[in-house]
């Protein structure tokens, strides 16, 4: 599951027939004034300013500023970016129309394990976690679409009367719409609001899941996705991501400040063994990384060079079960590459490597790896004989 901040959320919704407010992301007050320049709503309207990170609470902490003219828009960017939360600095400012309105709805679409579920109420922004028996829903099995005279029956249980329960059926519609298109696993607008101005309704707020594995299928998806644990994603963490979306198969790395010991495990099932192992051993964890389903050597030399240059570790685990159908010569073969990479650049002095594999080629690839102590690489080699944990022992015997 993968996180998408307002913005693009927003823009996904835009796509699919959803009215939204007229916005801009920022990084600089500069080009909110460049931006000012060529935007009417800008500089004639009410304005919205807030911060646009993954940040709960942000009217609290001050990251909201509403009724602003552009000066006032101008003020809140300029205070706002370079702000720290946390572990979380403000990077970016999102700056929309103000919409006046009067009542606040609520609608959501949900994966399920049947298929999905769309949620209405005529109660929205925080009125609707204390009224949540107000939220009606409708199941949607795997495959299928709502019918219309559901979403009807839907929008008037929720308690919705006359022109709007019609209009919010249409919403509903529209957002399942964008559900199911753009492979979500969850979009919330809270609120929904009637506009005064035309009657109109419009999506002020999203909140926005997407199953990032689908990100081969939406060439249009030229947005990062949010980071889930409290902090921007890194230089790194961004670039495996990307090779990851363009191939067959599963790179995965997330960086762990503090740790010594490195993984680069073989499938999810793996990186989860070690690293548990690990750490009920005491040992300290540079990263979180896995590769799986069989993807290209050049996928995993890239995985290995960003493992490789973590910072102070003292061992790098490359360990996995007995696979299936991943070849272990031809993704070793990328492993080695990347392992010889960094050496070239210095790297991986004092660090000691722990092998352990089985699969498909297991016995050229397993030999190849070991060939690497003749170009001076402390590396420590075994086959699907040696229990799995058995070299994350004899790693942290020698911290």
């Amino acid at each position: 599951m993968a996180k998408v901040l307002e913005g693009p959320g927003m823009g996904l919704m835009k796509k699919w027939g959803i009215t939204v407010p007229n916005y801009v992301v920022v990084t600089s007050v500069e080009q909110f004034n460049e931006l000012a320049k060529v935007n009417d709503w800008i500089q004639q309207g009410k304005l919205v300013a807030k911060a646009h990170e993954a940040l709960g609470s942000r009217f609290k902490l001050g990251l909201v500023k509403v009724g602003l003219d552009r000066k006032g828009a101008e003020a809140a960017v300029k205070e706002m970016l370079g702000k720290q939360v946390g572990s979380i600095t403000v990077a970016q400012v999102i700056v929309s129309e103000m919409i006046p309105h009067k009542e606040e709805y609520y609608a959501s679409v949900k994966s399920t394990r049947a298929g999905s579920e769309i949620l209405l109420a005529n109660c929205g922004g925080i009125e609707v976690e204390s009224n949540w028996d107000r939220v009606k829903k409708l199941a949607v099995e795997v495959g299928e679409k709502p019918a219309s005279a559901d979403l009807d029956k839907l929008a008037k249980e929720a308690g919705f009367t006359g022109p709007v329960a019609k209009k919010m059926a249409e919403f509903a519609n529209k957002l399942f719409t964008c559900f199911d298109n753009e492979d979500a696993q969850y979009l919330e607008v809270n609120p929904v609001v009637v506009r005064e101005s035309d009657g109109e309704l419009i999506a002020l707020d999203a909140v926005t899941l997407l199953d990032g594995d689908a990100k081969f299928r939406h060439p249009d998806w030229n947005f990062q996705f949010a980071a889930e644990f409290g902090r921007a994603y890194t230089k790194d963490e961004v670039e495996v991501m990307a090779v990851d979306s363009k191939i067959k198969g599963s790179v995965k790395f997330i960086q762990i400040p503090g740790g010594n010991i490195a993984m680069l495990p073989a499938g999810g099932g793996a990186s989860v063994y070690y690293s548990d192992a690990v750490v009920a051993r005491g040992g300290k964890l540079a990263n979180y990384a896995e590769y799986s389903g069989d993807p290209p050597d050049w996928a995993v030399e890239v995985l290995t060079e960003k493992v490789a240059s973590l910072p102070d570790i003292k061992h790098i685990i490359v360990g996995g079960a007995i696979a299936n159908f991943t070849d272990v010569k031809k993704t070793f073969g990328g492993i080695i590459a990347g392992f010889r990479k960094a050496k070239s650049e210095g790297k991986l002095k004092g660090v000691k490597i722990w092998v352990r594999r089985g699969g498909p080629n297991e016995k050229e690839g397993l030999e190849l790896m070991r060939k690497l102590k003749d170009e001076g690489f402390d590396i420590n080699v075994f086959d699907r004989n040696t229990p799995l944990t058995d070299i994350v022992d004899m790693a942290l015997q020698n911290k």
